[in-house]
């Protein structure tokens, strides 16, 4: 598929039921996805086309590189390390949610490696409260719980010097941004960034780019966006699969946008062939921002 001179492609035959948080990692040149519902994290070599699968327990919100090896993921019920080596899965930092409908979602890192990842409260009745919100654990293990009021945590993301702290609420269909205090790890200032009722869809997974502007999986139109740093949207095109869910720039020259989908999850279902599948965008002419590894 084609837009101009954007190029889309499928990359391997992965068909994932709920493909989630790509990230690119400059160091091994290679990219890790997962498969939120099916508990599998994937760790492609783009180069070579070689890829691994590891097993996890599902569902899995988000993932993010460490600093000492591993990985550190967002598990139903708080903070787990992951060893690629011997495949195991231990606790880190438990939230003690104590309701089976919450879990924590999506997540990523700040520019001084500490991990943030917020909760989706899934089954909610409409007059009933929003239970959990958005957490932020520390390098030794300590987990401070930053906003609550959360409905659907998704799409985080930082600014280029990362003062500025984005999320969606999917339910919400908004894109909230946030003054970021990079000392203490703390989001003020709350106010929105895109509001999306008025295009009938919603934001999930984004990221950054080096020119500041944030890209979001606009999950219902099934169509990528690209915003200003003020929160106008300055380029959509429509994606080849109905429900595109996250991105990340990638590649040598961090130049490829990556993009995983959906085939079936809890809410959305598509039975084409390619649906499920990891995508490669080329021909942006635009780059992204390294990666950076939580700092365990």
């Amino acid at each position: 598929m084609a837009s101009g001179r954007i190029r889309i492609a499928r990359i391997g035959n992965t068909k994932d039921r709920l493909g989630e948080g790509p990230i690119w990692d400059a160091e091994t040149r290679c990219l890790f996805w997962i498969d939120s519902l099916a508990g599998t994290i994937h760790r492609l070599n783009p180069a070579t086309g070689e890829r691994r699968d590891y097993t996890v327990p599902a569902p899995i919100g988000s993932i993010s590189l460490c600093r000492s090896g591993g990985a550190i993921l967002s598990l139903q019920d708080g903070f787990h390390r992951h060893d690629f080596e011997t495949g195991r899965t231990t606790p880190f930092a438990l939230l003690g949610l104590g309701n089976p409908n919450v879990r924590l979602n999506d997540g990523k890192t700040d520019r001084q490696g500490r991990f943030l990842a917020g909760t989706m409260h899934l089954h909610r009745a409409e007059d009933e409260p929003v239970i959990g919100g958005l957490f932020r654990m520390d390098p030794d293990g300590a987990v401070t719980q930053l906003t609550d009021d959360i409905a659907t945590f998704n799409g985080p993301c930082f600014s280029p010097d990362g003062r500025t702290f984005y999320f969606a609420d999917s339910t919400r269909q908004t894109i909230w941004a946030f003054d970021y205090d990079t000392v203490s790890g703390t989001p003020n200032n709350k106010r929105v960034f895109a509001d999306l009722r008025p295009l009938g869809t919603a934001p999930d997974g984004a990221t950054v780019d080096a020119e500041g502007h944030l890209w979001s999986a606009l999950i219902r139109t099934g169509t990528i966006a690209r915003f200003d740093p003020a929160g106008r949207m300055v380029m959509q095109f429509k994606f080849p699969v109905r429900y595109p869910t996250s991105l990340t720039f990638g590649g040598p020259d961090l130049d490829v946008l990556y993009v995983t989908s959906i085939s079936k999850s809890v809410r959305f279902e598509d039975t084409a062939e390619d649906a499920g599948g990891l995508f490669a965008i080329e021909g942006l002419g635009i780059r992204g921002l390294p990666e950076p590894r939580c700092a365990l």
